[in-house]
């Protein structure tokens, strides 16, 4: 069921009206890029397979400089149950309801990726101090849909919100597919999609306009994706395409190869038609392509390019639309494993988690979270990436740690990381998050709590952190900001494991325009 916890007037989205820029987000990308600079972020910060037996929550962070609290976790709002680590976060509704008067970004969408509840989070009645308006309850999800382990909220420009949920409730990866919610977080079966009209595009691209009527399935029966992951939508190409992470019984017990060898984790990217639902095209990415998670299309949404990083492979990929309107693919730059000593494994993967691109679409940002280094790539030239900037804020081959980089010459080196205000970086980067501006980039350390326990145990005792690094937006570069530390190993109740940022006003990964 889907139970209140507090009465709050729900936030409008029909798509009947409106006029042009009085809706949430903004008109463009290069619009966003003037938006008034980030005084806050909301975290979310887990307790589940940490041994602490508290609930996870969502804190707001202070990153105001001129704020007497700057720096600090200035509130914290427990979830009502124990269980259900927190990971990606979206919103109700984003710049791709720009165009609707009557839309409201309001709700913060947490899916909690263990125990498959779906927070929705009142963030406008106080900014600072959110408020929880309702949750969406597991088992209600199960028996209405079969789906579980959801992942990927974005809202649509309809109002309503699509899930991506990586499994069944045991965590078999044949039951993963998307799941839609109305605009007041009612589910509407199987992504049973309801007069989905993209109204800004029968207003000003009416070429391309589709309207899907009361009763179409989304995705098609026998469409669902081999895995799920992230998704991402680009309405003037008619196209959706999600990713692959695994199958959760096995991701939820830690990293082995063997399960990569047994064929419980992916290398596909799922291109369906949009909004129709229907998978039109399987992309194998092969071993280039091994886990292949965050996905990004250029913010202009009249670009039929983006990017994909395969985890494992520690490759980043081009997708793009061939002349037959088919997706074709290619690896634009790779990141070498590492020859290593003291490690589990004779050679150590970059391990790509996470990526963003900034809204002019001149720079790509990515971590490495096992080597411990973030990266930034001119992409002006889409098929030729250049690498402008780079930074070791963390990883396992930092000073100090057990495994070393072994050289061409045989010698072995580690990678000096600075500390901020006093305290040793730990862990590797992991989520980052851009400012509007392009000038600030956000970055949190914990991936997923088995994967921490496994690859970075000191995090189960210390926490994560949140830093900040400079960026330099005119000739590339980066470098970290020594005033911005927030350290999750002093949260009250005890250290906790940071994952996803997002602002108050929308971002470069949860925003889309049509």
């Amino acid at each position: 069921m889907v139970t209140n916890t507090e009465v709050v007037a729900p936030a409008s989205n029909g798509v009947d009206g409106g006029c042009c820029k009085s809706g949430p987000g903004y008109a463009t990308p290069l619009a966003a890029m003037s938006g008034p600079p980030e005084k806050l972020i909301y975290v979310t910060a887990v307790y589940t397979g940490t041994g602490r037996e508290k609930p996870d929550y969502l804190a707001t962070v202070d990153v105001d400089p001129n704020s007497p609290t700057y720096s600090t976790v200035i509130h914290r709002l427990p979830m009502p149950f124990v269980g259900d680590e927190l990971h990606h976060s979206g919103w109700n509704s984003c710049s791709s309801c720009h165009g609707d008067a009557s839309a409201d970004r309001r709700y913060l969408v947490l899916p909690s990726l263990i125990s498959g509840r779906i927070y929705a989070i009142d963030t406008k009645a106080d900014p600072r101090a959110p408020s929880l308006y309702k949750y969406v309850d597991p088992k209600e999800i199960a028996e209405k849909t079969g789906l579980a382990y959801p992942h990927t909220a974005h809202c649509l420009a309809s109002g309503e919100i699509l899930v991506s949920c990586l499994g069944d409730e045991e965590g078999n990866a044949k039951g993963n597919g998307f799941l839609l919610l109305d605009s007041d977080f009612n589910i509407k079966n199987r992504s049973l999609i309801t007069k989905l009209t993209h109204y800004v595009l029968l207003s000003f691209f009416s070429t391309i306009s589709i309207s899907l009527g009361d009763n179409l399935r989304w995705e098609k029966e026998g469409h669902s994706p081999l895995f799920g992951y992230d998704f991402w939508y680009q309405p003037r190409h008619k196209t959706m395409i999600s990713t692959s992470w695994g199958a959760p019984k096995a991701f939820t017990k830690g990293f082995d190869l063997q399960h990569v060898a047994d064929g419980l984790y992916g290398s596909h990217l799922h291109v369906y038609s949009w909004p129709g639902g229907e998978m039109k095209q399987l992309i194998d990415l092969g071993e280039t392509g091994m886990l292949p998670l965050e996905i990004r299309f250029l913010h202009d949404p009249s670009k039929d390019t983006g990017y994909v990083g395969g985890a494992l492979s520690s490759n980043m990929i081009r997708f793009f639309k061939n002349s037959d309107e088919t997706w074709g693919h290619e690896v634009v730059i790779q990141v070498k494993p590492l020859k290593v000593e003291n490690w589990i494994l004779p050679e150590m993967p970059g391990f790509i988690t996470d990526f963003l691109i900034s809204l002019d679409d001149r720079f790509l940002y990515f971590v490495n979270w096992l080597h411990g280094d973030v990266r930034q790539y001119n992409i002006e030239d889409p098929k030729n990436p250049v690498l402008t900037g780079q930074i070791w804020v963390g990883g396992l081959l930092q000073q100090g740690s057990p495994a070393k980089v072994v050289g061409e010459d045989g010698n072995t080196f580690q990678y000096d990381v600075p500390q901020i205000k006093g305290k040793s970086l730990r862990g590797g980067p992991q989520m980052i998050q851009l400012s509007l501006d392009g000038k600030r980039l956000y970055a949190t350390n914990s991936l997923f709590s088995a994967w921490d326990r496994q690859f970075y145990p000191e995090l189960m005792d210390k926490g994560s952190h949140i830093i900040q690094l400079d960026v330099d937006t005119e000739k590339g570069g980066l470098s970290i900001n020594p005033d911005l530390f927030v350290d999750f190993g002093d949260e009250p109740d005890g250290p906790a494991l940071a994952h996803e940022m997002r602002y108050p006003g929308g971002d470069c990964t949860s925003d889309i325009w049509i």
